[in-house]
Protein backbone atom coordinates (compact mmCIF):
# COMPACT_ATOMS: atom_id res chain seq x y z
CA UNK A 1 0.00 0.00 0.00
CA UNK A 2 1.74 3.26 -0.99
CA UNK A 3 0.47 6.75 -0.12
CA UNK A 4 -0.11 9.09 -2.84
CA UNK A 5 1.90 11.75 -2.40
CA UNK A 6 0.95 14.52 -5.00
CA UNK A 7 -2.89 14.06 -4.04
CA UNK A 8 -2.02 14.49 -0.42
CA UNK A 9 0.30 17.23 -0.50
CA UNK A 10 -3.20 18.92 -2.80
CA UNK A 11 -5.40 18.13 -0.13
CA UNK A 12 -3.08 19.80 2.20
CA UNK A 13 -3.85 23.02 0.47
CA UNK A 14 -7.30 23.16 2.52
CA UNK A 15 -5.31 23.36 5.50
CA UNK A 16 -2.82 25.47 4.14
CA UNK A 17 -5.92 27.94 3.30
CA UNK A 18 -6.89 27.64 7.77
CA UNK A 19 -3.45 27.33 8.96
CA UNK A 20 -2.59 31.03 7.28
CA UNK A 21 -5.31 32.57 9.03
CA UNK A 22 -4.98 31.81 12.75
CA UNK A 23 -0.96 32.45 13.70
CA UNK A 24 -1.71 36.23 12.32
CA UNK A 25 -4.81 36.18 14.08
CA UNK A 26 -3.11 35.41 17.43
CA UNK A 27 0.20 37.33 17.18
CA UNK A 28 -2.12 40.62 16.35
CA UNK A 29 -5.45 40.65 17.70
CA UNK A 30 -4.08 40.82 21.22
CA UNK A 31 -1.89 43.85 20.13
CA UNK A 32 -4.88 45.41 18.53
CA UNK A 33 -7.16 44.62 21.74
CA UNK A 34 -4.65 46.71 23.61
CA UNK A 35 -6.18 49.54 22.19
CA UNK A 36 -9.39 49.57 24.23
CA UNK A 37 -8.19 46.92 27.11
CA UNK A 38 -5.79 46.45 29.37
CA UNK A 39 -6.97 43.06 31.15
CA UNK A 40 -4.78 40.58 29.64
CA UNK A 41 -7.69 37.99 31.11
CA UNK A 42 -9.79 40.56 29.14
CA UNK A 43 -8.12 40.29 25.86
CA UNK A 44 -7.56 36.20 26.15
CA UNK A 45 -11.71 36.37 27.00
CA UNK A 46 -12.06 38.27 23.46
CA UNK A 47 -9.33 35.41 21.98
CA UNK A 48 -11.41 32.97 22.93
CA UNK A 49 -14.67 33.71 20.34
CA UNK A 50 -13.28 31.22 17.91
CA UNK A 51 -12.98 28.52 19.52
CA UNK A 52 -16.63 29.20 21.26
CA UNK A 53 -18.11 28.76 17.89
CA UNK A 54 -16.12 26.08 17.18
CA UNK A 55 -17.21 24.09 20.30
CA UNK A 56 -20.84 25.29 19.50
CA UNK A 57 -20.74 24.89 15.74
CA UNK A 58 -17.74 22.42 14.44
CA UNK A 59 -19.07 19.33 16.01
CA UNK A 60 -22.16 19.91 14.39
CA UNK A 61 -21.06 20.66 11.03
CA UNK A 62 -18.50 18.13 11.10
CA UNK A 63 -21.49 15.53 11.58
CA UNK A 64 -23.50 17.63 9.29
CA UNK A 65 -20.62 17.02 6.24
CA UNK A 66 -21.23 13.71 6.49
CA UNK A 67 -24.48 13.55 5.81
CA UNK A 68 -24.10 15.81 3.36
CA UNK A 69 -24.51 14.51 -0.74
CA UNK A 70 -24.15 17.13 -3.12
CA UNK A 71 -22.07 17.24 -6.70
CA UNK A 72 -19.25 18.81 -5.05
CA UNK A 73 -18.73 16.09 -2.40
CA UNK A 74 -19.45 15.70 1.37
CA UNK A 75 -16.92 17.95 2.17
CA UNK A 76 -16.33 20.72 -0.56
CA UNK A 77 -19.49 22.28 0.13
CA UNK A 78 -18.54 24.23 3.25
CA UNK A 79 -15.29 25.37 1.74
CA UNK A 80 -16.47 27.02 -0.80
CA UNK A 81 -18.84 28.91 1.41
CA UNK A 82 -16.17 29.19 4.48
CA UNK A 83 -13.12 30.67 2.39
CA UNK A 84 -14.44 33.58 0.63
CA UNK A 85 -16.05 34.79 3.65
CA UNK A 86 -12.77 34.35 6.01
CA UNK A 87 -10.74 35.91 3.44
CA UNK A 88 -13.03 39.07 2.82
CA UNK A 89 -12.86 39.44 6.43
CA UNK A 90 -9.21 39.19 7.28
CA UNK A 91 -8.75 42.31 5.00
CA UNK A 92 -10.70 44.20 6.92
CA UNK A 93 -9.39 43.12 10.32
CA UNK A 94 -6.72 45.37 10.30
CA UNK A 95 -8.41 48.45 9.39
CA UNK A 96 -11.02 48.62 12.75
CA UNK A 97 -12.41 52.24 13.42
CA UNK A 98 -13.91 51.38 16.76
CA UNK A 99 -14.53 48.64 19.37
CA UNK A 100 -17.76 47.78 17.88
CA UNK A 101 -16.51 47.52 13.90
CA UNK A 102 -13.49 45.39 15.45
CA UNK A 103 -15.68 43.02 16.89
CA UNK A 104 -17.82 42.74 14.28
CA UNK A 105 -15.07 41.70 11.86
CA UNK A 106 -13.40 39.00 13.91
CA UNK A 107 -17.34 37.24 14.76
CA UNK A 108 -17.41 37.34 10.84
CA UNK A 109 -13.58 35.88 10.64
CA UNK A 110 -14.48 33.13 13.03
CA UNK A 111 -18.05 32.04 11.91
CA UNK A 112 -17.17 31.72 8.70
CA UNK A 113 -13.80 29.60 9.68
CA UNK A 114 -15.58 27.29 11.86
CA UNK A 115 -17.45 26.58 8.72
CA UNK A 116 -15.05 24.62 6.54
CA UNK A 117 -12.49 23.69 9.34
CA UNK A 118 -13.41 20.59 10.21
CA UNK A 119 -14.55 19.35 6.59
CA UNK A 120 -11.46 20.27 5.68
CA UNK A 121 -10.21 18.00 7.99
CA UNK A 122 -11.66 15.24 7.38
CA UNK A 123 -10.89 15.17 3.61
CA UNK A 124 -7.89 13.54 4.06
CA UNK A 125 -9.26 9.75 6.32
CA UNK A 126 -11.99 10.28 3.36
CA UNK A 127 -9.70 9.62 0.72
CA UNK A 128 -6.09 8.20 2.47
CA UNK A 129 -6.23 3.86 3.68
CA UNK A 130 -5.62 3.97 7.95
CA UNK A 131 -2.64 2.63 7.71
CA UNK A 132 -1.07 5.43 5.48
CA UNK A 133 -2.92 8.51 7.87
CA UNK A 134 0.07 9.51 9.88
CA UNK A 135 2.35 9.97 7.09
CA UNK A 136 -0.61 11.90 5.33
CA UNK A 137 -1.32 13.50 8.13
CA UNK A 138 2.71 14.74 8.37
CA UNK A 139 2.27 16.35 4.88
CA UNK A 140 -1.52 17.93 5.67
CA UNK A 141 0.46 19.64 8.47
CA UNK A 142 3.43 20.25 6.74
CA UNK A 143 1.70 22.97 4.49
CA UNK A 144 0.17 23.88 7.31
CA UNK A 145 3.56 24.47 8.63
CA UNK A 146 4.54 26.34 4.91
CA UNK A 147 1.85 28.38 5.56
CA UNK A 148 2.36 29.80 9.34
CA UNK A 149 5.95 30.41 8.23
CA UNK A 150 4.59 32.31 5.30
CA UNK A 151 2.49 34.72 7.58
CA UNK A 152 4.69 35.02 11.01
CA UNK A 153 8.36 35.50 9.55
CA UNK A 154 7.01 37.06 6.05
CA UNK A 155 4.20 38.90 7.94
CA UNK A 156 6.52 40.41 10.28
CA UNK A 157 8.67 41.99 7.77
CA UNK A 158 5.35 42.70 5.70
CA UNK A 159 3.78 44.43 8.39
CA UNK A 160 6.59 46.84 9.29
CA UNK A 161 5.94 48.22 5.30
CA UNK A 162 2.37 48.36 5.93
CA UNK A 163 0.25 46.51 8.72
CA UNK A 164 -2.46 45.83 5.48
CA UNK A 165 0.18 43.89 3.67
CA UNK A 166 0.12 40.53 5.89
CA UNK A 167 -4.12 40.54 5.66
CA UNK A 168 -4.19 41.11 1.86
CA UNK A 169 -1.90 37.89 0.81
CA UNK A 170 -3.15 35.81 3.31
CA UNK A 171 -6.42 36.74 1.67
CA UNK A 172 -5.28 36.05 -1.51
CA UNK A 173 -3.43 33.26 -0.83
CA UNK A 174 -6.74 30.87 0.58
CA UNK A 175 -8.55 32.26 -2.68
CA UNK A 176 -5.91 30.71 -5.00
CA UNK A 177 -5.64 27.18 -2.08
CA UNK A 178 -9.56 27.20 -2.79
CA UNK A 179 -9.48 27.32 -6.43
CA UNK A 180 -6.93 24.94 -6.35
CA UNK A 181 -9.19 22.09 -4.26
CA UNK A 182 -11.75 22.84 -6.57
CA UNK A 183 -9.24 21.42 -9.58
CA UNK A 184 -7.72 18.84 -8.78
CA UNK A 185 -9.51 16.97 -5.41
CA UNK A 186 -12.48 14.75 -6.38
CA UNK A 187 -13.92 13.26 -3.17
CA UNK A 188 -14.75 9.78 -3.25
CA UNK A 189 -18.45 8.02 -3.80
CA UNK A 190 -18.92 6.95 -0.03
CA UNK A 191 -22.92 5.23 -1.44
CA UNK A 192 -26.03 5.27 -0.15
CA UNK A 193 -25.04 2.48 2.26
CA UNK A 194 -22.55 4.28 4.20
CA UNK A 195 -25.36 6.93 4.73
CA UNK A 196 -28.02 4.67 6.18
CA UNK A 197 -24.89 3.62 8.13
CA UNK A 198 -23.97 7.09 9.96
CA UNK A 199 -24.10 7.72 13.63
CA UNK A 200 -24.86 10.71 14.79
CA UNK A 201 -22.68 12.99 17.05
CA UNK A 202 -24.30 12.40 20.67
CA UNK A 203 -24.44 8.50 20.16
CA UNK A 204 -21.10 8.68 19.37
CA UNK A 205 -20.42 10.53 22.78
CA UNK A 206 -22.21 8.14 24.61
CA UNK A 207 -20.68 5.46 23.07
CA UNK A 208 -16.93 6.69 24.06
CA UNK A 209 -17.85 7.15 27.50
CA UNK A 210 -19.75 4.08 28.07
CA UNK A 211 -16.74 1.63 26.36
CA UNK A 212 -15.48 -0.44 28.48
CA UNK A 213 -12.15 1.04 27.21
CA UNK A 214 -11.75 4.04 27.87
CA UNK A 215 -8.66 5.13 25.66
CA UNK A 216 -10.66 7.20 23.07
CA UNK A 217 -11.73 9.05 25.89
CA UNK A 218 -8.36 9.33 27.84
CA UNK A 219 -6.90 10.57 24.07
CA UNK A 220 -9.59 13.50 23.98
CA UNK A 221 -8.56 14.62 27.69
CA UNK A 222 -5.06 15.01 26.14
CA UNK A 223 -6.04 16.86 23.50
CA UNK A 224 -7.82 19.32 25.74
CA UNK A 225 -5.13 19.51 28.31
CA UNK A 226 -1.88 19.89 25.45
CA UNK A 227 -4.20 22.73 23.73
CA UNK A 228 -5.34 24.15 27.05
CA UNK A 229 -1.56 24.92 27.29
CA UNK A 230 -1.06 25.60 23.73
CA UNK A 231 -3.90 27.87 23.17
CA UNK A 232 -2.94 29.79 26.40
CA UNK A 233 0.89 30.69 25.73
CA UNK A 234 0.05 31.20 21.61
CA UNK A 235 -3.13 34.08 22.85
CA UNK A 236 -0.86 35.68 25.36
CA UNK A 237 2.69 35.24 23.62
CA UNK A 238 2.87 38.49 21.55
CA UNK A 239 1.66 40.36 24.72
CA UNK A 240 4.57 38.61 26.48
CA UNK A 241 7.38 39.77 24.22
CA UNK A 242 6.01 43.40 24.36
CA UNK A 243 4.98 43.42 27.89
CA UNK A 244 7.60 41.87 30.00
CA UNK A 245 10.55 41.26 27.06
CA UNK A 246 9.60 45.25 25.96
CA UNK A 247 9.85 43.52 22.39
CA UNK A 248 8.33 45.06 19.02
CA UNK A 249 5.21 43.18 17.53
CA UNK A 250 6.86 41.97 14.34
CA UNK A 251 9.99 40.32 16.67
CA UNK A 252 6.95 38.58 18.43
CA UNK A 253 5.55 37.01 15.29
CA UNK A 254 9.51 36.17 13.94
CA UNK A 255 10.35 34.57 17.23
CA UNK A 256 6.89 32.49 16.75
CA UNK A 257 7.88 32.18 13.44
CA UNK A 258 10.87 29.78 14.40
CA UNK A 259 8.26 27.86 16.27
CA UNK A 260 6.35 26.99 13.14
CA UNK A 261 9.40 27.12 11.15
CA UNK A 262 10.71 23.85 12.92
CA UNK A 263 6.84 22.35 12.99
CA UNK A 264 7.42 22.65 9.33
CA UNK A 265 10.50 21.15 8.72
CA UNK A 266 9.37 17.97 11.01
CA UNK A 267 6.06 17.56 10.30
CA UNK A 268 6.25 14.86 7.41
CA UNK A 269 9.11 13.10 9.30
CA UNK A 270 7.02 13.33 12.61
CA UNK A 271 4.38 11.03 10.30
CA UNK A 272 7.15 8.72 9.64
CA UNK A 273 8.40 8.41 13.16
CA UNK A 274 5.16 8.23 14.26
CA UNK A 275 4.38 5.14 11.94
CA UNK A 276 7.57 3.27 12.77
CA UNK A 277 7.37 3.64 16.97
CA UNK A 278 3.56 4.31 17.14
CA UNK A 279 2.03 7.03 17.25
CA UNK A 280 1.41 6.59 21.12
CA UNK A 281 5.13 6.49 21.94
CA UNK A 282 6.05 9.82 19.73
CA UNK A 283 2.99 11.77 21.71
CA UNK A 284 4.28 11.12 24.60
CA UNK A 285 7.94 12.16 23.66
CA UNK A 286 6.64 15.19 22.58
CA UNK A 287 4.83 16.42 25.69
CA UNK A 288 7.73 15.67 27.76
CA UNK A 289 9.88 16.97 25.27
CA UNK A 290 7.83 19.84 25.10
CA UNK A 291 7.53 20.50 29.01
CA UNK A 292 10.98 20.70 29.48
CA UNK A 293 11.07 23.35 26.36
CA UNK A 294 8.67 25.49 27.63
CA UNK A 295 10.44 25.40 31.30
CA UNK A 296 13.86 26.79 29.88
CA UNK A 297 11.84 29.57 27.94
CA UNK A 298 10.27 30.61 31.02
CA UNK A 299 13.69 31.54 32.18
CA UNK A 300 14.70 33.81 29.51
CA UNK A 301 14.40 37.47 30.33
CA UNK A 302 13.15 36.67 33.79
CA UNK A 303 16.02 34.26 35.77
CA UNK A 304 18.54 35.10 33.07
CA UNK A 305 19.29 37.81 30.81
CA UNK A 306 16.86 37.94 27.42
CA UNK A 307 18.78 36.53 24.36
CA UNK A 308 16.62 36.61 21.56
CA UNK A 309 18.82 33.64 19.80
CA UNK A 310 18.26 31.74 22.36
CA UNK A 311 14.67 32.16 22.74
CA UNK A 312 14.49 31.38 18.55
CA UNK A 313 16.67 28.36 19.20
CA UNK A 314 14.35 26.61 21.78
CA UNK A 315 11.52 27.40 19.90
CA UNK A 316 12.68 25.75 16.99
CA UNK A 317 13.54 22.58 19.20
CA UNK A 318 9.67 23.14 20.63
CA UNK A 319 8.13 22.78 17.18
CA UNK A 320 10.19 19.42 16.66
CA UNK A 321 8.18 17.91 19.40
CA UNK A 322 5.19 19.97 18.96
CA UNK A 323 5.60 18.04 15.56
CA UNK A 324 5.79 14.73 17.00
CA UNK A 325 2.05 15.47 19.08
CA UNK A 326 0.46 17.47 16.82
CA UNK A 327 0.72 15.18 13.60
CA UNK A 328 0.16 11.76 15.47
CA UNK A 329 -3.21 12.93 17.32
CA UNK A 330 -5.72 13.28 15.04
CA UNK A 331 -4.96 9.79 12.82
CA UNK A 332 -4.71 8.24 16.49
CA UNK A 333 -8.42 9.28 17.20
CA UNK A 334 -9.89 8.67 13.87
CA UNK A 335 -8.50 4.99 13.67
CA UNK A 336 -10.37 4.22 16.54
CA UNK A 337 -13.63 4.70 14.72
CA UNK A 338 -15.53 3.29 11.63
CA UNK A 339 -15.54 5.23 8.00
CA UNK A 340 -18.89 6.21 8.74
CA UNK A 341 -18.04 8.51 11.52
CA UNK A 342 -14.97 9.58 10.41
CA UNK A 343 -16.47 13.58 10.40
CA UNK A 344 -17.96 12.73 13.52
CA UNK A 345 -14.99 11.61 15.11
CA UNK A 346 -13.01 15.06 13.53
CA UNK A 347 -16.15 17.38 15.42
CA UNK A 348 -15.08 15.26 18.67
CA UNK A 349 -11.39 16.24 18.46
CA UNK A 350 -12.01 19.68 17.22
CA UNK A 351 -14.95 19.91 20.34
CA UNK A 352 -11.83 18.91 22.66
CA UNK A 353 -9.25 21.49 21.14
CA UNK A 354 -11.60 23.86 20.83
CA UNK A 355 -12.91 24.03 24.56
CA UNK A 356 -9.44 23.57 25.61
CA UNK A 357 -8.73 27.19 23.24
CA UNK A 358 -11.79 28.64 25.66
CA UNK A 359 -10.42 28.00 28.56
CA UNK A 360 -6.30 28.28 28.49
CA UNK A 361 -6.28 31.84 27.31
CA UNK A 362 -9.27 32.69 30.45
CA UNK A 363 -7.03 30.84 32.76
CA UNK A 364 -3.71 31.81 32.06
CA UNK A 365 -5.25 35.41 31.46
CA UNK A 366 -6.40 35.42 35.21
CA UNK A 367 -2.96 33.97 36.17
CA UNK A 368 -1.36 36.95 34.08
CA UNK A 369 -3.13 39.32 36.08
CA UNK A 370 -2.86 38.13 39.39
CA UNK A 371 0.95 37.13 39.15
CA UNK A 372 2.40 38.64 36.26
CA UNK A 373 3.43 37.52 32.67
CA UNK A 374 6.13 35.38 34.23
CA UNK A 375 3.86 32.61 35.12
CA UNK A 376 2.72 31.80 31.45
CA UNK A 377 5.15 29.10 30.22
CA UNK A 378 5.25 27.13 33.44
CA UNK A 379 1.26 27.13 32.73
CA UNK A 380 1.84 25.33 29.42
CA UNK A 381 4.62 23.24 30.66
CA UNK A 382 1.71 21.76 33.62
CA UNK A 383 -0.92 21.55 31.18
CA UNK A 384 1.38 19.53 28.96
CA UNK A 385 2.50 16.80 31.72
CA UNK A 386 -1.28 16.37 32.58
CA UNK A 387 -1.71 15.30 29.22
CA UNK A 388 0.95 13.15 29.37
CA UNK A 389 -0.64 11.07 32.19
CA UNK A 390 -3.52 10.29 30.03
CA UNK A 391 -2.08 9.26 27.12
CA UNK A 392 -0.04 7.16 29.20
CA UNK A 393 -3.24 5.17 30.25
CA UNK A 394 -4.35 4.38 26.72
CA UNK A 395 -4.24 1.12 25.42
CA UNK A 396 -2.04 0.39 22.45
CA UNK A 397 -3.83 -0.34 19.32
CA UNK A 398 -2.07 -2.80 16.42
CA UNK A 399 -1.35 0.35 14.45
CA UNK A 400 -0.72 3.12 17.06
Amino acid sequence: MKLDVKKTFLLGLGFFAVSLVWPLYNVYVPIFLRDFLDSQFQINAIMTLDNLLAVSLIPFIASLSDRTNTRFGRRMPFLMIGIPISAIAFVFLPNYTSFLTFMIIITVLNFSMAIFRAPTVALMPDITPAPLRSKANGIINFMGGLASVFVLIGGSFLYKANKNYPFVFTALMMFFALGMLLKYIKEPNIGEKAAEERIGIIKSVKEIIHDHDKSTLFILFAIFFWFFGYQGIEATFSNYCVQLLGLEVSDASLILGFFALSFLAFAIPAGFIGTKIGKRKAILIGLIGDATIFILLSFIGTVIPFNQLLMMFLMAVGGFFWALININSYPMIVERTSEEKIGTFTGLYYFSSSLAAIFGPLFLGAFVDLIGFSISFWFTSLAYLIAFVFIKNTKILQTS
